[in-house]
């Protein structure tokens, strides 16, 4: 995903800030599951992940340790690191079962939103920041674009996780919406998406490229009642998150036709 930003800015990848985000991810994503209970354990992949939580602790702290060192290596952008770093951090923090951490349960509305704008920030608006590119409409676009692809995908993620995130008392928009309400959500962030996309054409970006974007948004607005009704692991771990860089993929078999 973010192989994406730079192609599609034509900017230099940062191998520091590569090295960071590999890290970061593996950090956060292991401290979220260390903290999450027994109550997830619907699915193979979470059952085994409530089984082994000192695995996730062990690759936790290696993360940690390996996302700081980079961090080092990047202090000169140290407000947009601390802004990752917090933006993570709440998007996990209901799950410590310590005040006032677990109190952020009650008002922990925006989980989905934070979860999203993690990716989002990570993927799309810090390897801009870090090209030290001169900021333009296309790609104010493009990061708009980029989080109402995953804030769809991260919507059908709750969904699933609904009525657990209802048994550990977090309370988020997925939960307190009605079906009617997390439906309208849905379409319209895709609408928004949509714009976004019709917006990046015609601000100049290339129409491969566009295409590139267009084709997850359009599979994920396809897949909402069947999303609603499966709990496969395959399906949510392999297809759909696949989704947030399947436009990448295309990105690359794109470059070698002549469309």
């Amino acid at each position: 995903m973010i192989f994406q930003t730079y192609y599609l800015f034509k900017v230099s990848p940062y191998p520091d800030f590569l090295y960071f985000v590999f890290l970061g991810s593996l950090c956060s994503y292991n401290f979220h599951w260390y903290l999450t209970p027994g109550i997830y354990g619907g699915s193979y992949k979470t059952q085994w992940s409530i089984r082994n939580k000192k695995i996730h602790f062990i690759f936790f702290i290696i993360g940690l340790i390996g996302a700081g060192w980079f961090c080092i290596q990047l202090l000169h952008q140290w407000e947009w690191l601390l802004a990752t770093a917090f933006i993570t951090f709440l998007y996990s923090a209901p799950k410590i079962p310590f005040p006032p951490f677990n109190h952020l349960k009650k008002i922990a509305v925006g989980k989905t939103i934070f979860l999203s704008l993690v990716w989002t920030h990570t993927t799309a608006i810090l390897p801009l920041v870090l090209s030290n590119l001169h900021w333009q409409n296309q790609h104010f676009l493009f990061v708009i674009n980029r989080f109402f692809l995953i804030y769809p995908i991260c919507i059908l993620f709750d969904y699933r996780d609904r009525e657990e995130d209802k048994k550990e008392g977090i309370k988020s928009m997925i939960t307190h919406f009605s079906e009617k309400g997390i439906k309208t959500l849905f379409y319209s962030s895709l609408i928004i998406f949509f714009i976004s996309l019709a917006g990046l054409y015609l601000s100049g970006m290339q129409l491969t490229s566009c295409i590139a974007l267009l084709i997850p948004g359009v599979i994920v607005a396809l897949l909402y009642k069947y999303a609603k009704k499966t709990a496969t692991d395959y399906f949510y771990y392999f297809f759909l998150d696949g989704l947030m860089m399947f436009s990448a993929v295309l990105l690359y078999i794109f470059s070698f036709s002549y469309i």
